[in-house]
């Protein structure tokens, strides 16, 4: 089922665009692109020759050749529009990954409703959750392990036989959050008075997580071996291997997040040569700390809107953190009040050139 739409992409990714565009994101990576505001864009459109379908998301959680058609999709649309995004794809199975390796049960959502599934807090309340500690960690195939290592595998048979798909289309690691994010998504919301009631038992619980996560990283990175020192991640790069998640971070103080979250995290951050972390809603009570970790490369936010955007642009571009995915217009406004960019953020929207206003 898979092979003409393989060979639909085959036919259809020019290596010298390709080639062209991973190396203007690299210079942005590094510092050395020439505007303030980072808008890239392939050479040419080039719609695909037959139509792709669409598969829902639950449909492609229960095939792997649909995963793979689903995500696939994602590059042939880039190269259809001539949008500056990377070629990826990924084991497209939610936040609940490492939570299912500790017994947590899956949540599907409605098939109306076409968005990823999550997992609901273990069973047992915090006696099970006390029994996490005992047991260690746990058999990288529970859960959803399994399939995420099937899948990764089903991308590698599948590619190649194409040599273009195989040189310019990235398989990026799965959504593992991050430790905090995996410690809620296991206790529930009584973890927030956890912190507080049990502080020792959290910090325990989430040491056990960061583990669990350096042993799966390290167990994919085994299976899709890192190419270089930049990575891809939801069709953008960044330096470093690793892409965490603090969305939970919004419900805590800035002394939480040093205390709970800041040591987790610096400890994969250091682990996998740096990255990236991405947070939802608001962030700039925690952004001095977070921007303080060593090998922190960028950002990416779901919600600039809710953050004072002076502070984040004070903890990011002033110390050479870039920002990934950026509203173009909140970028625009930033400069119209005269805030430099110092060439650190890149924008999902806009036109087929920079601006020459834009550049620094």
């Amino acid at each position: 089922m898979l092979d003409k739409y393989l060979e639909d992409l085959e036919s259809r990714i020019d290596p010298a665009s390709e080639v062209k565009l991973l190396a203007e994101w690299k210079h942005f990576c590094d510092g050395t692109g020439d505007a303030d505001i980072f808008i890239p864009r392939r050479n040419q459109n080039i719609p695909p020759t037959i139509e792709w379908p669409d598969i829902s998301i639950n449909a492609a959680f229960e095939n792997h050749e649909l995963m793979a058609l689903h995500q696939l999709k994602l590059c042939s649309d880039a190269i259809a529009n001539g949008t500056g995004q990377l070629l990826n794809v990924r084991c497209n199975y939610g936040t609940g990954i490492l939570p299912s390796l500790f017994g947590a049960e899956l949540f599907m959502m409605d098939d109306a409703l076409n968005t990823l599934p999550t997992t609901k807090p273990v069973n047992g309340g915090e006696a099970d959750l006390h029994s996490l500690l005992d047991k260690g960690i746990p058999d990288l195939q529970n859960g959803l392990g399994a399939k995420v290592f099937e899948m990764a595998a089903r991308y590698h048979s599948c590619m190649n036989s194409y040599p273009k798909i195989r040189q310019y289309v990235s398989i990026y690691h799965p959504d593992l959050q991050g430790p905090m994010d995996v410690c809620e998504l296991l206790y529930g919301s009584d973890l927030f008075t956890a912190l507080i009631e049990q502080p020792d038992f959290v910090r325990q619980l989430l040491d056990l997580i960061t583990q669990t996560y350096i042993a799966f990283l390290t167990e994919w990175n085994r299976l899709v071996p890192p190419r270089d020192g930049y990575s891809t991640h939801w069709a953008m790069m960044h330096k470093g291997q690793i892409m965490l998640r603090d969305d939970s971070a919004m419900n805590l103080s800035p002394e939480m997040f040093e205390e709970f979250i800041r040591p987790y995290d610096q400890r994969l951050l250091t682990t996998f040569g740096g990255g990236a972390i991405h947070f939802c809603g608001k962030g700039d009570h925690f952004i001095p700390m977070l921007s303080g970790m060593e090998k922190l490369y960028a950002i990416h936010m779901s919600q600039p809107e809710h953050n004072d955007l002076e502070v984040i642009f004070r903890n990011t571009v002033d110390k050479n953190i870039r920002i990934l995915g950026l509203k173009l217009d909140v970028a625009r406004q930033a400069i119209e009040r005269g805030r430099s960019l110092k060439r650190s953020v890149h924008c999902t929207e806009g036109g087929r050139v920079i601006l020459d206003a834009y550049k620094s």
